[in-house]
């Protein structure tokens, strides 16, 4: 018979393989209280994180469209019941407006964020607000995370040039869901628990998931995100591009009741390398919500993705004053993120290359699982980051990054000098 410690062992080198766990692995994860056995795999999750992507951090900004919402959803500051809330919808000028800003800041991908109002910000003000956004700023790739959606509206999205889309069930407890979405159409916990289907139907083949940490026990959760996105793999041959890991944080207005359940630090971590474990392939994404120590440290066990410099209002960047949709926890700009990463030993990445070579969907974990994927991440986050050093970092900040973007081009076999000559004399968007 197994010992737990062999088991969870075996459980560990299945990961480091690229397989995906399934529940009984995933349960044994979750399960586990052996402080000494954590350790060890939240060790093994930086590991197969680096086998996957290499050492590239994924960086980018959520761009809040609208804050007027239907839906009164108790943790969020957007809520039909917030009396409280100064409310705001971009206008198609406004919202090229903030993207242009972030681009000279050095972004070169954003998540538009917009509540659910289908008059106030349906597909019609969508499709407007990103074919501006891509004809008049250097804004490379969007991303959406919206309400569920129509098959047709969902064709329609894709089809303006969104590369993901996003959407979190936020709890899979059905009584919890229910408490917390008392009115509007996100009450209707299976229409939203479809939506990835549907938009994977209308074309989408990178989707991200996840589910709001605290509002029922995280470790059932986790088991349910995980277990929907098996559905997906077995039904499409794919699962979700990203999971991210949103926890409770307050919100002004916010209606919660005595029932939600704090997700501790430790907690998060362990989610955090449960999720790269089980899905060896998918982007990993902390948000602003959490303080700048926590995340820096959740970068060293399986985070691949994070936000930098975010505002959760409409018009955020710009000024200050509509309702936020929640607190934010690390307020530093998208320069003092990029220094950070690099004094960890990592590569901060403002890359978009897979949008623009179709590696996505199957195609894209394929290449995960074989971990040949981090070989176009590596040399693209370090061409964006020299793109970065050109165009936006303050000589401080281009000292650190030079030292490591030296020490990786004497490591390249890969004409990555030659590339980096043409960054230099001007030229931009190069990838490989």
């Amino acid at each position: 018979m197994k010992t737990d410690t062999s088991y969870i062992r075996e459980i560990l080198s299945k990961s480091l393989e690229m397989q995906v766990l399934n529940l009984t692995e995933v349960s044994a994860l979750l399960d586990l209280r052996d402080k000494e056995l954590w350790d060890e795999i939240l060790d093994t999750a930086r590991r197969v994180k680096e086998k996957v992507y290499g050492r590239r951090i994924v960086l980018f900004a959520p761009l809040y469209l609208s804050n007027e919402c239907v839906n009164d959803c108790g943790y969020c500051g957007f809520r039909t019941g917030n009396r409280d809330a100064r409310r705001k919808t971009l206008s198609v000028n406004e919202a090229v407006e903030e993207a242009s800003l972030l681009a000279k800041r050095g972004y070169k991908r954003l998540l538009l964020v917009t509540s659910e109002h289908a008059k106030m910000a349906g597909i019609d003000y969508l499709e407007k607000v990103i074919d501006a956004i891509y004809k008049n700023t250097d804004i490379r790739i969007l991303h959406a995370n919206t309400a569920p959606m129509s098959v047709e509206d969902f064709r329609r999205l894709r089809g303006s040039g969104i590369g993901v889309y996003q959407c979190f069930q936020e709890t899979y407890h059905i009584p919890t869901y229910r408490s917390m979405h008392p009115s509007g159409p996100k009450s209707d916990y299976a229409s939203r628990l479809e939506v990835m289907d549907k938009a994977i139907e209308a074309g989408f083949e990178d989707v991200g998931m996840g589910v709001l940490l605290g509002l029922y026990d995280w470790r059932w959760e986790v088991a349910a995100l995980i277990s929907h996105c098996r559905r997906l793999i077995s039904k499409y041959g794919f699962g979700p591009h990203t999971l991210s890991v949103p926890r409770l944080q307050p919100a002004q207005g916010a209606n919660l009741p005595d029932t939600c359940r704090r997700v501790s630090d430790e907690d998060l971590k362990k989610i955090v390398a449960i999720y790269r474990l089980a899905l060896p392939y998918a982007g990993v994404v902390v948000s602003t919500r959490e303080p700048a120590e926590l995340r820096d440290e959740l970068l060293s066990i399986g985070a691949s993705q994070i936000s930098a410099g975010s505002r959760t209002s409409p018009r955020g960047y710009i000024k200050e004053g509509d309702t936020e949709q929640f607190e934010i926890g690390d307020s530093r700009s998208l320069e003092e993120v990029i220094g950070k990463i690099a004094d960890l030993g990592l590569v901060p990445s403002l890359c978009t290359a897979c949008y623009r070579e179709k590696r996505s969907g199957e195609r894209f974990r394929h290449l995960a699982e074989k971990g040949a994927i981090k070989n176009f991440c590596q040399e693209n986050a370090l061409l964006s980051l020299r793109e970065y050093m050109e165009d936006c970092a303050s000589d401080e900040v281009k000292g650190r990054l030079k030292k490591l973007l030296d020490g990786e081009i004497a490591k390249s076999a890969n004409g990555l000098a030659e590339k980096i000559k043409l960054i230099e004399a001007g030229k931009r968007d190069i990838h490989i």
